[in-house]
């Protein structure tokens, strides 16, 4: 369906791959991994035709669609439904000739291009952008706002339903399940897993990865391998192949050392000179086989906490939300321990973030009593604190702010267990990536020694091997922690107890992450219900009746021109028929044999036949016209 064939792809001086090969059949749902940097972004935009390769050709099936995220959406007064509606774009086509004909008072034009309509689902298309947007968590009021309303995160969202809404042969997502929360995480895979084109998908949720995966295409050392199965058995396989990569190059270590100390010793003897130069182009002929490289550059511990009391904080019949307001969260009453692990579970909207803002003291209980211990040490994690980092500062001047009596040389040490290596360390917070950002904010957290852990998405933006860091850290971590995030392997790994924010309530829940999902997909399908049984009777019954009369009218349509669209079927094919005939002919007549004296009967023959295939084809030709400016003049009346 696609392929790249010796493809070399540069990004100025850089290097992303070289003489790759990959070839991607219908159907499949592959996943692109590989470290930042590697060019999986670059991939997506070479297969759209934004960059061109360097060398080699990628070699895509006629006429496929595609379909990806944008990574901006300008603010604008666009209603978000509407502006999801225009992922469509075939269908807005047929609705600007709708309009044109309307306009125009084309009557007939109108009634044909409502058929057209239908067939690209036009009826449905309210109720299908509803629905994808609905399932990334916007509520039915803030589908009919205006996108100028909605944060960056937002709309990111309203970016990925609009490519869900767009019929597409192949769909590119590049990080979709940033940005967004755990039901939103498990609508879209379910709905990924339903999609029926090519799925080519970056993202470092491994889970993810997981269910929805059939391949995965890894970028590494400049080069991408196409793995079949999922990520799971991407690591397997790759697990496999460095450990016999590894043996490899220990052998090959060995031969090298061997040729290079029998050289030494004998190159400036005589006898063995020959020999020695041998040995040496045989060295130089070696292809070097690359030690693997299989530990993360991430490293870190949590340091641990000066005092660890029980309980660290308790809330009694607590009422948490924002002030002249109705309460988000009511009667909530909870004690934490030093050692509880707790992920908190909920759909988007359902108060998960305000009650981590309340436990963190951000957001004022609204009543009820709290008690913390006086040796409480919250480190608090949330998205907005990226962008509160101060942006001029160097990324060691952030840390040793938050350590003042640390040596510099311990700071940087402990820098470089974040990803921040040698003279990365000065780098200015401005010009961090989001990514970077993150485990910037996440070295200050560890660096604080807190003994209360509160975590608000924290694998947003973060790789793989940066998440396999959290959570190992997590794993050792004496303190408290609540979580909430969209990444299950993280929630499996860290969390010993689960809590569920639903209703307005706070309560255990005594399942799993699997149980979860089930209760997830209940509650959709009674606010689906719920949705349907409040739309009013008389929309249902005028909407019912709007398309019963446009497809009367279609039909009429259809059967008015249905006669004369096979008059000109008719001419058409008689005219095809004396044109084929007429091209014989006239080959047989353009023989030079055809002109000798023993050809001259034959030629007096066909000669007449040309003279009355003329004529024929001349009347059919003016029998066409007639018919099609009938069939044209129907059209239009």
């Amino acid at each position: 369906m696609l392929s790249l064939k010796d493809v070399t792809l540069r990004r100025g001086d850089k290097v992303l791959f070289t003489h790759t090969d990959l070839t991607v059949h219908r159907g499949q749902r592959v996943g692109v991994t590989g470290a930042n940097g590697a060019g999986k972004s670059s991939l997506f935009r070479l297969l759209q035709g934004e960059l061109d390769t360097d060398t080699g050709e990628v070699d895509l099936a006629a006429g496929l669609v595609f379909a990806s995220t944008d990574q901006e959406v300008a603010a604008s007064p666009r209603l978000a439904r509407e502006y999801v509606i225009d992922g469509d774009t075939s269908l807005r086509a047929v609705e600007a000739r709708l309009q044109q004909a309307e306009g125009a008072g084309d009557g007939q034009q109108h009634a044909t291009l409502l058929a057209e309509y239908e067939q690209h689902g036009g009826y449905t298309a309210a109720a299908r952008a509803a629905s994808l947007l609905s399932g990334l968590g916007f509520s039915e009021a803030q589908q009919q706002q205006p996108l100028a309303d909605f944060s960056g995160g937002w709309r990111m969202r309203l970016n990925l339903a609009r490519a869900l809404m767009c019929p597409s042969d192949v769909l590119l997502l590049d990080e979709p399940t940033n940005h967004l929360d755990l039901d939103a995480v498990l609508w879209l895979e379910s709905w990924l897993l339903r999609y029926p084109g090519t799925l080519l998908l970056i993202s470092h949720d491994r889970e993810f990865l997981d269910r929805v995966c059939t391949h995965i295409a890894h970028m590494e050392h400049q080069r991408i391998r196409l793995y079949t199965g999922n990520y799971s058995a991407f690591e397997r396989q790759r697990a496999e192949q460095l450990a016999a990569q590894q043996a490899d190059y220990v052998r090959q270590q060995r031969e090298i050392a061997h040729i290079q100390d029998f050289v030494r010793r004998f190159r400036a003897k005589a006898t063995k000179a020959k020999q020695a130069q041998s040995r040496l182009k045989a060295l130089e002929r070696m292809e070097l086989i690359s030690p693997a490289h299989v530990d993360s550059a991430f490293h870190f511990a949590f340091l641990t906490p000066s005092h660890l009391p029980s309980p660290l904080l308790s809330l009694e019949q607590v009422d948490c939300g924002y002030a002249s307001e109705q309460p988000v969260l009511q009667a909530v009453s909870a004690a934490i321990d030093s050692g509880a692990r707790i992920g908190l579970l909920g759909m988007n909207g359902a108060g998960k973030s305000t009650l981590v803002r309340t436990l963190v003291g951000d957001l004022p209980r609204l009543t009820g009593q709290s008690h913390a211990s006086p040796h409480l040490k919250v480190g608090y994690f949330a998205q907005h604190q990226l962008e509160q980092l101060p942006q001029s500062d160097t990324v060691l001047a952030y840390l040793q702010a938050v350590s003042p009596e640390a040596p510099e040389t311990e700071l940087r040490d402990f820098a470089g267990g974040f990803g921040f290596q040698g003279d990365n360390v000065f780098a200015v917070i401005e010009t961090l990536s989001g990514g970077e950002k993150a485990r910037l904010v996440l070295a200050g957290i560890v660096r604080n020694k807190p003994n209360f852990l509160l975590l608000d998405e924290p694998t947003n933006h973060l790789d793989i091997e940066m998440r396999h860091a959290l959570t190992l850290a997590l794993q050792d971590y004496p303190g408290a922690l609540v979580v909430v995030s969209h990444d299950r392997h993280l929630l499996r790994c860290c969390a010993d107890e689960l809590w569920l924010v639903a209703n307005g309530q706070v309560a255990p829940f005594d399942a799993d992450l699997d149980a979860y999902t089930q209760w997830l997909a209940e509650q959709r399908k009674q606010l689906a219900a719920a949705i349907t049984d409040a739309q009013p009777a008389a929309a249902k019954a005028h909407t019912a009746s709007a398309r019963r009369e446009e497809k009367r009218l279609a039909a009429q349509q259809r059967q008015k021109l249905q006669p004369l669209k096979r008059t000109v079927a008719r001419a058409e094919a008689a005219l095809d028929e004396v044109a084929a005939s007429l091209t014989t002919l006239e080959t047989t007549l353009a023989d030079p044999e055809m002109y000798t004296d023993a050809q001259k009967e034959r030629l007096q023959t066909l000669l007449v036949e040309q003279a009355r295939l003329k004529k024929r084809h001349d009347q059919l030709e003016s029998d066409w016209m007639l018919a099609m400016e009938a069939l044209e003049a129907a059209s239009t009346s």
